[in-house]
């Protein structure tokens, strides 16, 4: 079993009853999905820069990614309807847990500069986003296979009704947010 799962299971659960005085052992928030979504700008010209991403992807979360179309046209970017764009993958389960574990315990302490997760990033439903700006920062990747380096958009999706809950949620599980 993973650490953070553990942890939730044995002592998290626990402070957040006792934080929001819940009536049901349902109402606690928990953890549902993880998505992580990469983007790629140079890969609707160069489907080796998409592979890469996707096989950035898989290392990372231990699943393969879909592929990311265009919905509409823009002229601008030279973008047209139905190119291949990006990859996400959605992570449930013990996965999710064990993504959770390295993200929190060993990749955002190794971001340059940390100085700790915005807290502005809920969305207002207890959702939490966080922006990498390099998939570099898991230690599973290795340097010499990927030539560019590419951001991932981690979106965690929590059962708490509101950003109070959920940021309790996460504190409690090892995020380190901004004071």
């Amino acid at each position: 079993m993973s650490l953070i799962l553990d942890l939730y299971k044995k002592e998290i659960t626990k402070k957040l009853k006792e934080d929001f005085s819940y009536g049901n052992v349902m109402e606690i928030p928990k953890i549902e999905t993880i998505v992580v979504n990469a983007g790629v700008g140079r890969g609707a010209k160069d489907a080796k820069e998409l592979e890469d991403v996707i096989e950035g992807i898989k290392i990372i979360t231990g699943q393969a990614p879909v592929k990311t179309k265009a919905k509409k046209s823009i002229a601008g970017f030279k973008l047209r309807d139905g190119m291949e764009i990006g990859a996400k993958v959605t992570i449930r389960g013990e996965k999710m847990y064990d993504f959770l574990d390295r993200l929190v315990s060993i990749a955002l302490p190794r971001v340059r500069d940390f100085r700790g997760l915005k807290q502005g990033a809920f969305d207002g439903h207890g959702n939490y986003s966080i922006g990498v700006k390099d998939h570099a920062i898991f230690p599973e990747i290795p340097y010499d296979k990927f030539p560019h380096p590419f951001s991932l958009q981690i979106n965690i999706k929590t059962s708490a009704k509101t950003d109070d809950e959920a940021r309790a949620l996460l504190t409690y599980m090892g995020f380190p947010f901004k004071k």
